[in-house]
């Protein structure tokens, strides 16, 4: 694993109201680690989520993505920068295919912006990106179908085409193997594992299954806080994260 810094969250803190959500989150990830994100709803995972893919502005503190500051910018522009996100909630265009769901991902990856006057369909680079990313998560015999016809799993595959799609270096998945059976997050783990080597990973999971298969460390939330970040095994053994998390995730 590289030694440098992939993206870093400096003291962040957000507030709904008078409510605040995020309370001082600091955080590091390496070049190629993946990390999961773990805790009890409510804990403030997605908004952190919101904070670094930029849906939401932080209060105080900073995002670096490869040392570079983004906290202020937009979603677009961070994306632009390198760095992908799914969601929880599909946001998938259901009417329209796979294919070309997966070809809007790739169209400013390549340098293509909006014009009226561009037929999409002579652009046969992002096609083939397209084709591509879809091959590589196993939905190239589906592509023509459009994304609200696809099974549920198929459809998680999809975002998953779609976040990696304008080749970012660093993916953030929120809850990629929500809803699935066991054999469904099994398949989805091997498929995650395939497309973020040499990527940068924060994955936000509740499978703890899921969470020691894939992540090279585990970052604990409570509260708005961070208040373990460890590798799986010292994660494991820690008083406060059993008491907190992990022994009712694993046995419920």
């Amino acid at each position: 694993m590289s030694e440098s810094i992939a993206l870093e969250l400096r003291g962040l803190h957000k507030a709904f109201d008078r409510a605040e959500i995020i309370r001082g989150v600091d955080l590091q990830l390496h070049a190629g680690e993946r990390c999961a994100l773990i805790g009890p709803n409510g804990a403030g995972k997605s908004s952190l989520f919101n904070l670094v893919s930029g849906r939401h502005r932080a209060d105080a503190g900073s995002v670096l993505l490869h040392g570079q500051d983004i906290t202020r910018r937009t979603p677009q522009a961070i994306n632009r920068l390198g760095l992908a996100r799914s969601f929880q909630i599909s946001s998938l265009f259901p009417r329209l295919s796979a294919f070309e769901n997966v070809r809007c991902a790739v169209l400013y990856q390549l340098g293509y912006g909006y014009a009226f006057w561009r037929r999409i369909g002579r652009l046969h680079d992002a096609a083939d990106r397209a084709h591509a990313v879809l091959q590589r998560v196993g939905l190239q015999s589906r592509a023509h179908l459009p994304a609200g016809e696809l099974s549920y799993a198929d459809q998680r595959a999809l975002e998953v085409a779609v976040t990696i799609a304008a080749d970012a270096s660093v993916i953030l998945l929120d809850e990629p193997t929500a809803g699935m059976n066991r054999a469904e997050a099994q398949a989805m783990v091997a498929l995650i594992g395939e497309v973020t080597v040499g990527r940068t990973l924060l994955m936000v999971e509740h499978d703890m299954q899921v969470v020691f298969d894939l992540a090279d460390r585990i970052a604990v939330m409570d509260n708005g806080r961070v208040i373990a970040c460890d590798s799986a095994e010292r994660i494991r053994s820690n008083p406060e994260v059993q008491r907190l998390y992990l022994n009712r995730s694993i046995d419920g």
